[in-house]
């Protein structure tokens, strides 16, 4: 007892001098506790005044929990537990243990996976490792949770070079993102801040520092905005821990100040040079930039259960910041005619959305749908008219059904989303989610888009049946992913050949599963990629060719540990 309180002091004292970019969450995609939470609201064994639009979510303040990885009060005991306590006589400062996390995930054939934070494109292995402690002084919290990610980064065939032509087309969208097919050459190691953050908490708001993933909207699968599909960014946070009550209802509400990094890593074939024009231009030395955003989420009294939201975000480089409105997406709409040059909005990527989520605990129901625009210029008079320029949206619902035995459930569950386009004149000016002219880096961060994971232009229906008791399922999800829809388009609209459009078909076995106080999470996927990278070769004598078709064996593991 002694020696481990010694170890915790001696942390927290590091924590402390170091000053570390390090509040107790559940961090967003935890193993278990994420698909957990937000059935048991469903159920009505949590508050239904919190949102699920805003994470990661603070279950001491919006559930009235003890500790916030304990849901249901039977992993640990903080009066008798060697790892939880106080650090004085005087109980001034409360110290946590957080649990220990083993994400781990092997891909046989080619990169496949999205919103698994700190994973990188890999074939082969990876883990992400975490752990970490928490320390509160009054107003003030500390959470140290950092991650460490290995991958073996093993070699895979990727765009094909005899493309010939169609690589030109491709780097039209390569040369507007930082979106790397592979990461490196070699073995891939990195120490990352995870989930960390150093805050002041005062009745139920917090301001600080954290390098925590957000997730903001309503998707379970999918967020136009912000996911954990990237790693966790540095950013300044102002943000509610519970819903604010007022008079015309509750309110939930976030906002940050960031800095997105960008990577070293060339996109495939960057030297190639077709009919002497070279296919890659470099982007700038300096990729770092500067991201703001704010999220409000209003749930009405007089509708328990419904949540209506408005999120943006504003992203640029840092070098191109010479006003004050470049800092807050509040005050840079810039809205007038499109069709109207405008410098100080064009060196700025910006995306807005609306959101709703209703849920009914009595009906086990939820039904929530994002409609979001590329940009965030657009007069009221040209969205009324042409609503479907530029956008993307989201639908989805989950729906419990019980069955004879004790707190088991049929859970079924579905979800839409789609950002390619529709117009055909936003296709031909690339006006493509996540790709920018000026901002040539793309809506990411290391090397990973923000919002949606499947990437630019990407189109996914999934559905999912499960079976359901406390904290274990049992599932089975279909996926279907259509790549970059745009691109097909935009490189094959004279022939309109259905054999060119990259298309995944995932049918996936997944379990949720308590052994005490370990939480495991497994997935095994089938990944059926029909004509991959769009790659599609005729041959003259023959009528009909297939595309380049492959299979891929996708196994994710997951592991947490809750001290006790």
């Amino acid at each position: 007892m002694k020696t481990i309180r010694k170890l915790l002091i001696s942390v927290f004292l590091l924590i402390l001098a170091t000053s570390a970019a390090l509040a107790q969450t559940v961090p967003v995609g935890s193993p278990v506790l994420d698909e957990y939470m937000r059935r048991m609201q469903l159920l009505g064994e949590l508050s239904n005044k919190t949102s699920f639009n805003i994470r990661p979510l603070y279950p001491v303040y919006a559930f009235d929990k003890e500790i916030g990885f304990d849901l249901d009060g039977s992993f640990a005991d903080f009066e008798n537990s060697e790892f939880y306590g106080f650090l004085d006589e005087k109980e001034k400062v409360k110290i946590l243990a957080l649990p220990f996390t083993n994400r781990f995930q092997y891909n046989s054939h080619y990169a496949f996976g999205q919103n698994n934070g700190a994973m990188i494109p890999n074939r082969g292995m990876q883990n992400v490792i975490s752990a970490g402690v928490f320390a509160q002084y009054g107003k003030l919290s500390i959470q140290l949770q950092p991650e460490i990610i290995i991958a073996e980064n093993r070699e895979f065939q990727g765009f094909p070079i005899e493309h010939q032509s169609t690589i030109l087309y491709y780097y039209e969208y390569l040369n507007r993102i930082d979106m790397p097919e592979r990461f490196g050459t070699a073995a891939y190691i990195r120490l990352l801040g995870g989930q960390s953050s150093i805050r002041f908490n005062h009745n139920g708001v917090s301001f600080g520092l954290s390098t925590e993933n957000l997730w903001w909207g309503p998707g379970k699968r999918t967020s136009l905005i912000m996911s954990n599909n990237a790693p966790g960014f540095l950013h300044f946070t102002l943000n509610t821990q519970k819903p604010i009550e007022t008079k015309i209802g509750s309110f939930e509400g976030q906002v940050i100040s960031g800095f997105l990094r960008s990577t070293d890593f060339l996109h495939p074939h960057s030297d190639y040079i077709f009919q002497n024009n070279f296919v890659y231009f470099p982007k700038r030395e300096d990729g770092n930039r500067y991201i703001s955003g704010l999220i409000i989420s209003y749930q009405p009294k007089w509708i328990p259960g419904l949540s209506l939201g408005y999120a943006s975000v504003n992203h640029m480089y840092q070098s191109d910041m010479d006003r004050f409105d470049d800092y807050l997406p509040i005050f840079n709409g810039e809205k007038r005619l499109s069709n109207v040059f405008n410098p100080v909005r064009n060196r700025r990527q910006q995306f807005s959305s609306g959101f709703f989520r209703w849920m009914s605990a009595e009906g086990h129901f939820e039904f929530y749908g994002e409609y979001g625009t590329n940009g965030n210029s657009r007069r009221l008079m040209d969205f009324m008219i042409t609503p479907e320029r530029n956008r993307g949206f989201t639908f989805g619902f989950s729906n419990l059904m019980p069955l004879k035995g004790e707190n088991q459930f049929i859970q079924f569950s579905a979800e839409m989303t789609q950002t390619g386009q529709t117009i055909r004149q936003s296709i031909r000016d690339l006006d493509t989610w996540y790709i920018h002219n000026h901002v040539r880096h793309g809506y990411t961060h290391q090397g990973q888009v923000l919002g949606m994971g499947y990437g630019p232009a990407a189109n996914v229906n999934w559905a999912e049946i499960a079976w359901v008791k406390d904290f274990n399922r049992v599932a089975f999800h279909f996926e279907r992913i259509v790549y970059n829809n745009d691109f097909y388009y935009f490189r094959y609209e004279a022939s309109k050949d259905w054999r060119n459009k990259y298309v995944d078909l995932v049918p996936s076995l997944i379990t949720d599963w308590r052994f005490g106080n370990l939480l495991l999470n497994a997935k095994l996927q089938m990944v059926n990629t029909l004509n991959y990278k769009w790659y599609l070769e005729n041959v003259p004598d023959i009528y009909f060719v297939p595309g380049l078709d492959k299979k891929n064996i996708v196994a994710n593991f997951g592991v947490s540990y809750i001290l006790k």
